[in-house]
């Protein structure tokens, strides 16, 4: 009389510890991914948060060249006017390169008369070369914010580049599955833990509060 009772019973007990098993893995799968990234973005979220009163004191180099003759009349050739605007063209970035450790190569130059100018932006700085197209002179300057300003960049996707872009998406994709996860134990264990719900509303109703009452 109650065996289909207790096969249906043993039935949802096995289902039970096969997803705990499943949500288990994936949930210590993805901490472990998430776990050093999770402690920069939350410390460089303290740093961005506190911003004005971490003192930073950029620091300035500059470094002066001159540009082969050849290269200086290869320059004088380009029509500064032309549209779209000429790339930075491969001997020249090829000699930054080697000579300066710039990387030119792929950005867009602003041209004018006079100059050519390459905005070299960075995480935790900032940066540009400029060339004087009737003399030569190169000119290039690097100003150096610090490690903090480095971090912080880092978290907001500042000047990273693709491989950094990259990363954040897949790290945002581990903590969602970690999120997520987590959301699928609690409400698996929340039977035996009254407090579940209650903290997971918290949560949800402290932020939302701040923002109606409190961000204008």
């Amino acid at each position: 009389m109650h065996k289909p009772v207790a096969m249906k019973g043993a039935l949802d007990q096995t289902r039970r510890a096969f997803w705990l098993k499943q949500l288990h893995q994936w949930h210590w799968v993805s901490s472990a991914l998430c776990l050093i990234g999770m402690l920069l973005f939350a410390v460089t979220g303290i740093t961005l948060n506190h911003a004005a009163q971490i003192e930073s004191k950029p620091q300035v180099t500059e470094r002066r060249e001159n540009l082969p003759a050849p290269l200086q009349a290869a320059l004088a050739g380009i029509d500064p006017d032309a549209r779209p605007a000429p790339p930075v063209p491969d001997a020249l970035a090829d000699w930054l390169k080697g000579e300066m450790g710039i990387t030119a190569a792929g950005r867009v130059p602003e041209w004018s008369g006079d100059e050519l100018y390459i905005s070299l932006p960075r995480p935790g700085g900032d940066g540009w070369v400029s060339i004087d197209r009737s003399t030569g002179e190169v000119l290039h300057e690097v100003t150096d914010r610090g490690w903090v300003s480095y971090f912080n960049d880092l978290h907001k996707g500042r000047n990273t580049g693709t491989a950094w872009s990259w990363f954040i998406d897949i790290f945002a994709v581990a903590c969602l599955v970690f999120c997520l996860t987590g959301l699928f134990l609690l409400q698996m264990h929340a039977r035996n833990r009254p407090t579940t719900w209650p903290m997971v509303g918290l949560g949800l109703v402290a932020p939302l509060l701040l923002m109606i009452l409190l961000i204008h």
